[in-house]
């Protein structure tokens, strides 16, 4: 993943596709190649939670925020709720299949939940302090 807007984006839409995958009510990987899009899907995230706050720690750096101690903090946090995602991902797409109730129980992960909240929180941030420097770039 190149930019903290694709991981994002990566672990955005994995998450929305595997509210549909689990709406479907599948017992077995669908052979519509559903079963291989999930994969696909989960593989991408998987990638896209690897060094996720180191990732997130260049980017409060190079934006500058201070004071560092509550950022350094909070990127704390969604390194752990990283690393309980990808353990849980690692699990499911450790299964032979992946049924709808799995993702579904996937998606009711505490985990993911919570990094996907540190996740929206994160970058609200990063969004509001670039925002702010825009006009003053401007001048």
């Amino acid at each position: 993943m190149k930019t903290l807007e694709d991981r994002c984006n990566a672990i955005e839409e994995c998450y929305e596709f595997m509210l549909a995958y689990a709406a479907q009510g599948l017992t077995t990987e669908a052979g519509d190649g559903k079963g291989a899009q999930v994969r696909g899907f989960l593989e991408r995230a998987l990638r896209a939670l690897g060094d996720l706050a180191e990732a997130y720690a260049a980017a409060v750096k190079q934006e500058g925020l201070a004071p560092a101690a509550p950022y350094m903090a909070f990127l704390a946090v969604l390194d752990r709720d990283a690393k309980d995602s990808r353990a849980a991902v690692e699990l499911v797409l450790a299964q032979p299949a992946i049924s709808s109730q799995l993702i579904d129980n996937l998606n009711a992960s505490i985990h993911l939940r919570a990094l996907l909240t540190d996740l929206f929180l994160i970058d609200e941030i990063l969004k509001l302090h670039q925002n702010a420097r825009k006009p003053a770039a401007a001048s």
